[in-house]
């Protein structure tokens, strides 16, 4: 048995996860991000005890511990060594931590969006692809990549920040500190301020119904929700969305050739329709038709593929 820790911004999932890579009992508690790493862990230690004892487990079962942190980690010493979002991340050594609780047990970590694409190569929608990037649709654009089975990040783990190509060197302040990046044109929360700006100049859309006439309930399945209802201002902030998504997959897949792309996050979820509108935007693009183009996909494991990829990046680190 091995344990997956998916530390987010909000709250710590955490799962225990068996040889087949099944969860065979998961939970979550509050990150409290500003607190130090130490507070953090220890609440992490005390859910991973919880869900033992909830599965009939002791601490004796656990084969390894795997951690998939935002920000970069230094997997040969098992440390992150910073985190945006966690102020009192620094040189934070994720193994002296959960030592303190499980002595002796094995620590892995990796960047959080690295683990999630793990999970999905071993277990999600790209189960059996070699060769596969997965790009995350969230607050920002996350990516993973993975090349003949393993996570790529770079020599020094920093890597496969596909959210920072820069799409328009003019373009929209991208919190990074540069302008333009694939992020503010492609994430949720582009989508969601593209949405906004559309309905300003269509009073007459169906999207003001839709929200109850208050821009902040639009969602990321606002612009497409009315999109299919034929909405004139969804069909374009879909379209545009499409249009940005598209480049920034058309510019991975000419890089790095991978035998597939899989969309990730809540935007995902509308399958098909973004996949087929994906696809159209993309073909006529594609530098040759001489070679085989990528497979373009939608993520199947939800949040559990930062659990399972986490549980078993053993698998990549002891390689």
């Amino acid at each position: 048995m091995y344990v997956g820790i998916d530390l987010g911004g909000i709250n710590i999932a955490i799962g225990l996860v068996d040889d087949d890579y099944n969860i065979i009992a998961k939970g979550s508690v509050p990150t409290g991000r500003e607190r130090e790493f130490s507070e953090i862990m220890a609440d992490a230690a005390a859910l991973i005890n919880r869900l033992l004892d909830e599965s009939g487990k002791t601490a004796a079962d656990i084969k390894c511990i795997g951690m998939g942190s935002p920000g970069v980690p230094d997997v040969e010493n098992r440390t992150i060594i910073a985190a945006s979002s966690f102020p009192k991340i620094h040189h934070s050594s994720a193994q002296d931590e959960l030592h303190k609780y499980f002595p002796g047990v094995p620590v892995f970590v990796e960047n959080d969006a690295n683990a999630a694409a793990y999970g999905e190569k071993l277990a999600g929608a790209a189960k059996g692809i070699d060769n596969v990037v997965v790009v995350t649709l969230g607050t920002g654009v996350g990516g993973g990549v993975i090349i003949d089975k393993k996570i790529y990040a770079g020599f020094n783990h920093g890597g496969s920040e596909i959210g920072h190509m820069v799409l328009n060197f003019n373009g929209p302040q991208c919190p990074c500190g540069r302008k333009g990046c694939f992020e503010v044109y492609a994430s949720a929360t582009a989508l969601i301020r593209q949405t906004k700006d559309m309905i300003a100049s269509y009073p007459d859309s169906i999207i003001h119904e839709m929200i109850d006439h208050d821009p902040d309930k639009i969602n990321g399945k606002t612009a497409f929700d009315a999109a299919k209802l034929g909405d004139r201002a969804g069909e374009k902030t879909v379209a545009k969305f499409i249009e940005y998504l598209g480049i920034g997959v058309l510019n991975i897949i000419n890089v790095l050739q991978p035998e597939a792309i899989v969309i990730g996050g809540g935007i995902c979820k509308e399958g098909k329709y973004l996949l087929d509108r994906l696809n159209e935007f993309i073909t006529p693009y594609f530098y040759t038709d001489q070679i085989p183009f990528a497979k373009l996909m939608t993520a199947t494991l939800g949040n559990d593929a930062g659990i399972i990829g986490a549980a078993m990046l053993w698998q990549q680190q002891e390689a």
